[in-house]
C-alpha cells in the first residue's frame, strides 16, 4: 500500500464512507429485525400482575426519596420487615411512567426486551464468531425469553446476566482488564433484581473452571494462564464487596437463597415457580436444543468445554425445577449452541457487504417498530381486561368502608389504583409468606377451612375475587354476606351485619359481560 493510499484513506471522506457502511451493515440490520421482534412479542404484555405494586414501590421512592424497608401496603404483616431487593427497578419503572404514563412503561418494556435479544446476538456472535448463525442463538433467547417478558424487574436482571456473559468473553478471550467491569455491574445488578445472586455463582463456576487442564473425548478444559486467572479472582473478590453497596447489606445479598430455602408456600404455588412442563412448548424446545448441542458433539466431533457443560447443567437444573427460569437456560444456550453450529454457513464478510438492501431493511424494521407500538387507548383496554378497574370503581364510588380482603392477584392493581383501602395480600409473597398469612390465605381461597374463620379473625367487611375463585361461589351462602357487583370477571361481596343500613342501601350490580 503506498503512502496516498494511506493518505486518501484517512480523509474525512473515506472515514465517513465506512462510518455510513458500518451503519448500514448486515449485524445492524439483523438487530433492527430483532427490535421488531421484541415489540411484536411484547405489544399485548403491558398488564402483568405484579407489575403495579413495582410501579407504586418506585412511586413512593421517587417522591420520598426514601426506600421503604417494612410492608407499608397490607394491613395483615403489621408493617412486618421487608427487604427492598428491587428498588433501584422499581424507581426506573415509575421513571417511565412519569416520562410517558402507560405509553412511557411500555417503551421501557419494549426497549429491554430489544437490548436483551441484541445483546443476546453480540455475545452469540462474539462467541461464535459468525454473526449469521448468532441469529439462530438470538432467536433462542427470544423463545425461552418469552416465559417471562413483562414490566418487571427480572428484565434488567436478564440483560445484566447477558452483559456479565459478554464481560466474561471478552476477559477470557481479549483483554483480561475487561473483568474489572464486573463489580460496578454487581453493584447496580445487587439493586435490580435477585438474578445477581446466580450472576455472582456463575462468575465463580469459571473462575473453577479455570483451572482444569484435561481432555476426555469430546469433553475439554484448557488452564488459563495465571495473569488472566488472578485478574478474574481479584474481580470476583471486588464484585463481593460490591454486593454490600445495597440498602440493608448481607440481607439484601442472601434474599435469593432465602427464596428459594424459607418460601416453600409460594415455590409450590405461584405458577412461574413451579416445575417445567416438558410436554409443553418451551419444554420440548429445551430438549431440542440440548439434543442439537449434544448430535453436533457427536455427529461433528466438535468440542465442549467444561464451563460450557456446566453452565448448561446448572441452566437446565433451574429451568426444569422452576418454569421462570427457563428464561435463564436460554441465555446461557444460545452462545453454546451458535458456536457449534458456526462451520454450518459461511461467516459475515464485511468487505462483501450490501449497504443498499441492509439499508432497506432497516427502514422497513423502523416503520414496523412504529406501526407495532400500541398506543394509548390500546393500552388502556389491556388494562381493563386484566385488572379490577370497574370493581375498584365501584368500590370508591359507594364508599366501601373497613377492611378488604382481595384475591391474591388483585393486590398489585389495588396497591396502584386504590392506595386508601390497604390490600390483604398481594403478589409480594415473601412478607405474606414470612407471617403466616399466605398459608391462612391459601387454605381459605381453596376451601381448606372454615370459611368464617379468617373472615372474622380479621375482621373482613368486604371481599374482592375473582369469578373463578372457589370462595366466589361460597361467600353468597353464608349468612350475612351479599354480592353487591357482579363482572365477567370479578365479584364484591359485602358483610351485611358490619355495614349496617349502609349496606342496605347499596344497589346489587352487574358488570357487563361481554
Amino acid at each position: 500500500m503506498t503512502a496516498a493510499t494511506r493518505i486518501h484513506e484517512r480523509t474525512p471522506g473515506h472515514a465517513q464512507t465506512a462510518v455510513l457502511r458500518r451503519t448500514l451493515s448486515f449485524p445492524v440490520a439483523t438487530s433492527g429485525l430483532l427490535s421488531v421482534l421484541a415489540v411484536l412479542t411484547v405489544r399485548s404484555r403491558f398488564d402483568d400482575p405484579d407489575m403495579w405494586w413495582h410501579l407504586k414501590t418506585g412511586q413512593i421512592i421517587w417522591t420520598t426519596h426514601t426506600i421503604p424497608t417494612t410492608d407499608i401496603f397490607s394491613y395483615t404483616t403489621n408493617h412486618h420487615a421487608w427487604v427492598p431487593h428491587e428498588w433501584l427497578s422499581q424507581t426506573l419503572i415509575y421513571g417511565a411512567y412519569r416520562f410517558g404514563a402507560y405509553s412511557g412503561m411500555m417503551l421501557w418494556l419494549c426497549c429491554l426486551t430489544a437490548a436483551i435479544l441484541i445483546a443476546g446476538y453480540v455475545l452469540c456472535t462474539l462467541y461464535s464468531g459468525n454473526a449469521k448463525v448468532a441469529f439462530i442463538g438470538a432467536m433462542a433467547i427470544w423463545f425461552f425469553a418469552t416465559a417471562g417478558l413483562a414490566i418487571r424487574p427480572q428484565m434488567i436482571g436478564y440483560l445484566l446476566l447477558v452483559i456479565e456473559l459478554l464481560l466474561m468473553q471478552l476477559g477470557r478471550t481479549g483483554n483480561p482488564r475487561w473483568f474489572f467491569l464486573l463489580p460496578p455491574l454487581f453493584a447496580v445488578w445487587v439493586n435490580c433484581h435477585g438474578s445477581f445472586f446466580f450472576g455472582f455463582l456463575l462468575a465463580a463456576l469459571f473462575l473453577l473452571c479455570s483451572f482444569f487442564d484435561f481432555r476426555m473425548g469430546s469433553l475439554v478444559s484448557s488452564r488459563w494462564p495465571p495473569h488472566r486467572r488472578r485478574l478474574l479472582m481479584i474481580a470476583i473478590v471486588l464484585s463481593a464487596i460490591a454486593l454490600f453497596l445495597n440498602p440493608v447489606g448481607v440481607k439484601q445479598i442472601l434474599y435469593p437463597l432465602n427464596t428459594l430455602l424459607h418460601q416453600s408456600i409460594q415455590m409450590s404455588s405461584v405458577q412461574e415457580w413451579m416445575p417445567l412442563a416438558m410436554n409443553g412448548g418451551r419444554g420440548l424446545g429445551l430438549l431440542v436444543v440440548l439434543g442439537c448441542i449434544f448430535l453436533l458433539v457427536i455427529a461433528h466431533r466438535s468440542e465442549l468445554f467444561l464451563d460450557e457443560l456446566a453452565v448448561l447443567a446448572v441452566g437446565t437444573w433451574l429451568a426444569v425445577s422452576h418454569q421462570r427460569m427457563i428464561f435463564v437456560f436460554g441465555i446461557l444456550a444460545a452462545p453454546v449452541l451458535s458456536r457449534l453450529l458456526a462451520n454450518s454457513w459461511d461467516g459475515y464478510d464485511a468487505a462483501r457487504d450490501r449497504p443498499l438492501p441492509n439499508a432497506i431493511l432497516i427502514a422497513v424494521s423502523l416503520l414496523a417498530i412504529i406501526w407495532g407500538f400500541p398506543n394509548r387507548q390500546n393500552l388502556a383496554k389491556q388494562v381493563t381486561a386484566k385488572s379490577p378497574v370497574k370493581a375498584v370503581e365501584f368500590i370508591q364510588t359507594h364508599h366501601l368502608s373497613g377492611r378488604m380482603l382481595n384475591d391474591y392477584g388483585y393486590g398489585g392493581y389495588l396497591i396502584w389504583a386504590a392506595p386508601e383501602y390497604p390490600v390483604f395480600v398481594d403478589g409480594r409473597g415473601d412478607v405474606f409468606e414470612w407471617t403466616g398469612v399466605l398459608a391462612q390465605f391459601g387454605k381459605w381461597a381453596l376451601l381448606q377451612s372454615n370459611p368464617n374463620t379468617l373472615l372474622d379473625k380479621y375482621a373482613i367487611n368486604f371481599c374482592l375475587l375473582t369469578r373463578t375463585s372457589p370462595m366466589a361461589h361460597v361467600l353468597p351462602l353464608l349468612p350475612n354476606w351479599r354480592t353487591v357487583y357482579s363482572s365477567n370477571k370479578s365479584m364484591i361481596f359485602v358483610r351485611t351485619s358490619d355495614l349496617g343500613q349502609t349496606a342496605q342501601r347499596i344497589t346489587p350490580v352487574s358488570g357487563s359481560k361481554k
